[in-house]
């Protein structure tokens, strides 16, 4: 019971980190990435779909991004798309593909970049401190219940903690990783 309460928290902070290296993969660094284009969508056949099911997305040089549509008529809607996003990027189509550069990053970008990976990242410690919060309550009913000893749970306890404190060291490392790829000029 004590394992499959273990096993269950480690897996879902396992989860929140690959969604933290998720969000962060998604903030850009002056670099071009297919996964930039990733969580945008364009109107296909009357229903929203993601980019990588109407184009493809390739990378022609390291600032600038190219979208092949698989239907000519889509050029325009994905252009479209591309330039009402978040990113702030202007794509420029030529025939068939639209090539996307990426602007050079101002210092005060950066350091706004650097402050919305600071808060994914608190957001992903928050998400882990939950999960312990959920265990040590699982814990505790269990001991409620007497179907655990006291030194069982205490001993739980501890280590969910260690795998909590694991887990906060991943999402350091994946913020000081992104911090410095984000103020490398």
């Amino acid at each position: 019971m004590i394992d499959e309460i273990k096993q269950d928290a480690s897996t879902r902070m396992d989860k929140s980190i690959d969604a933290l290296k998720s969000e962060m993969s998604k903030i850009r660094t002056g670099r071009a990435h297919p996964s930039l284009l990733d969580h945008l969508t364009v109107e296909y056949y009357g229903s929203e779909v993601p980019f990588s099911q109407v184009a493809n997305i390739g990378i022609e040089d390291s600032r600038t991004l190219t979208v092949t549509p698989w239907e000519k008529d889509m050029v325009p809607v994905l252009e479209k798309a591309i330039m009402n996003s978040d990113l702030g990027l202007n794509p420029a189509s030529a025939g068939t593909v639209i090539r996307v550069p990426m602007p050079a990053l101002t210092e005060e970008r950066r350091k706004d970049l650097v402050r919305v990976v600071r808060a994914e990242a608190e957001n992903s410690r928050v998400a882990i401190r939950n999960i312990r919060r959920d265990a040590n309550s699982d814990f505790k009913d269990l001991l409620k219940e007497k179907e655990i000893s006291e030194d069982e749970a205490r001993k739980a306890e501890e280590d969910v903690q260690k795998l909590t404190d694991q887990h906060i060291a991943l999402v350091e490392e994946v913020l000081a990783a992104k911090e410095k790829e984000l103020m490398e000029i």
